[in-house]
């Protein structure tokens, strides 16, 4: 069973961020094969939503505030991943929603916009998430913006 909570950046304890950058750099990094700089400065300004089974991180997603991201005028979900180690268990779709709820409830009705993977897409649209623009490669892998509104 995963207990799912959410914090601002200062409320984490040492040992959540910790788990939070193992997973994300066990799953970016290695996974993918794609070395890029994780900590890029958004991590304090923002929420970290984190799935949690037994003490071990099995699921993450960044919340940004509006202004935060690329995106000037909507709130973003980044870094969104889940543990190996749980996949094929609907956890991902599980994050999805509970990240979106959290979203609204810490920022409003606000858009949402995502740099998304592009092997992502179907998932991203079963959240009603639309593509806008064309194809980009980031860090070596092709991505879209994706946007919800309200």
């Amino acid at each position: 069973m995963i207990h799912w909570k959410c914090k601002k950046f200062d409320e984490l304890s040492v040992e959540e961020l910790y788990k939070i950058l193992q997973l994300r750099n066990e799953v970016f990094v290695v996974e993918q094969n794609c070395p890029y700089q994780d900590c890029d400065g958004k991590d304090a300004e923002s929420y970290h939503f984190c799935g949690w089974n037994d003490g071990d991180l099995k699921a993450y997603t960044r919340l940004l505030p509006p202004g935060i991201s690329s995106y000037p005028n909507a709130a973003s979900l980044g870094r969104v991943v889940t543990s190996p180690s749980i996949r094929a268990q609907s956890i991902g779709k599980q994050l999805m929603s509970r990240s979106l709820e959290n979203l609204y409830r810490l920022f409003g009705d606000v858009p949402v916009t995502i740099g998304a993977q592009l092997y992502l897409k179907n998932f991203y649209e079963s959240f009603s998430f639309v593509q806008r623009g064309e194809t980009y490669l980031e860090d070596g892998i092709p991505h879209i913006t994706m946007e919800k509104t309200i």
